[in-house]
């Protein structure tokens, strides 16, 4: 039997369609791409020394630090009750919170990018799991990996203004990951006694001093209903914001506060 010409034309997209899938195995769709960039060889020669490096200064850094944690009893409490949490904290505090929660097996969206790749070695030596994606290159690919991890009894954690900022402006992962699998959002933020801001980097990044005290708030967790509309979703968004912005505030000025304003906060924030 003779196609139409219709059919003749179908049958060609279909082809040139398929010829394109099997080039392109990886490729989620044109704006969520997982597969990794081409490197120059001496940027993946890079990679290992990069990441060698800023672990060896984590693994000596860490132990020094001490953490006196507020609001921790959030999570445990959806722990309890066989649920997992999505964390969201900003970049700036990467360093403090990746040794603090190291070997929890939480599951971290990390870029594909070269920053990526190292820093994906780092944090998986220091015991995390990593999704392959971000806002900008696979991040509904990396979302759907993160849905599984919860479902399989992990936490998963967004620094929610990375990889590149704008800084202090939240990206809406957290929310979408919530709605999907009714994990609460649990956000919070690290402030140090002493600590070097590198004023020059996109996200004002804080490298804390060795045996500086530090402080970790941890906020009320914020629940998604899986019916949320467009309207609320953007209610929730902006919710989360505000939380960020609270901790980060109060966290990064904790040490300049009096012990009176201190014991405040430990009373409204909890152990």
């Amino acid at each position: 039997m003779k196609m139409t010409r219709t059919e003749q034309t179908a049958s060609s997209t279909e082809k040139a369609a398929a010829a394109a899938a099997g080039r392109d195995g990886a490729r989620v769709s044109v704006h969520y791409d997982t597969r990794l960039p081409e490197l120059p060889w001496s940027r993946r020669l890079q990679i290992p020394i990069i990441a060698a490096v800023v672990y060896s200064v984590i693994r000596a850094l860490g132990p020094t630090l001490r953490f006196e944690v507020l609001g921790w009893h959030h999570a445990q409490e959806v722990h309890a009750s066989g649920r997992r949490c999505v964390w969201a904290f900003w970049h700036r505090v990467i360093i403090p919170m990746s040794w603090w929660a190291r070997d929890m097996g939480i599951v971290v969206m990390n870029t594909t990018a070269f920053d990526g790749q190292w820093t994906r070695k780092v944090i998986e030596w220091l015991g995390f799991g990593t999704a392959q994606g971000s806002s900008s290159r696979g991040g509904l690919r990396g979302l759907a990996v993160m849905a599984r991890r919860i479902e399989e009894g992990k936490d998963c954690a967004f620094t929610i203004d990375g990889p590149r900022g704008p800084r202090y402006v939240a990206k809406p992962g957290p929310v979408m990951l919530a709605r999907k699998t009714e994990a609460p959002i649990q956000v919070f933020h690290v402030g140090v006694e002493h600590g070097k801001t590198f004023e020059k980097t996109w996200d004002h990044f804080l490298l804390p001093r060795p045996f500086s005290r530090a402080v970790i708030l941890f906020s009320p967790l914020i629940e998604v209903p899986q019916d949320a509309d467009a309207a609320a979703m953007e209610a929730k968004h902006n919710e989360m914001q505000r939380e960020l912005e609270r901790v980060r505030d109060i966290a990064e000025g904790w040490f300049a506060l009096s012990e009176a304003e201190r014991e405040k906060y430990r009373a409204e924030f909890g152990k």
